[in-house]
């Protein structure tokens, strides 16, 4: 249902920066217009200030003036192996600024997608 969704998220995770953990992840954000973002995780060897695939991908769509979006797909792991990469609960915390209960959060492990809504993985996010 969301292929196309994830070839995105697949291609970004080739840009990943990940030299200390050689964990890389990518991320496809979509907007309710249609627009799709890409992002990959950035360390740092001041790990404090990594970065995470779908915070960056984020930031490019709003830094773009975007601020209403879909759905994300995620993938990541080590090497060519790919396992199920939930979004951490920074990310999770921006998907709550910017994205209402119902949006999409697919996870790829490359054989299955699993669908879940924000709401499912953060049900008490903190919004003003």
């Amino acid at each position: 249902m969301y292929k196309d969704l994830i070839e995105v998220a697949k291609k970004a995770r080739q840009n990943a920066y990940a030299p200390y953990s050689e964990f890389k992840v990518g991320a496809a954000l979509k907007t309710k217009d249609g627009l799709i973002f890409e992002g990959c995780n950035i360390e740092n060897s001041a790990l404090s200030v990594t970065n995470c695939a779908e915070r960056t991908a984020f930031f490019k769509a709003i830094s773009e003036g975007e601020t209403k979006f879909e759905a994300i797909a995620i993938v990541g792991g080590k090497g060519d192996e790919l396992i199920q990469c939930p979004p951490c609960g920074a990310c999770r915390q921006v998907m709550t600024e910017f994205c209402d209960k119902d949006f999409k959060i697919i996870l790829f492990d490359g054989k299955d997608e699993d669908v879940h809504t924000l709401e499912e993985l953060l049900p008490l996010g903190f919004k003003l």
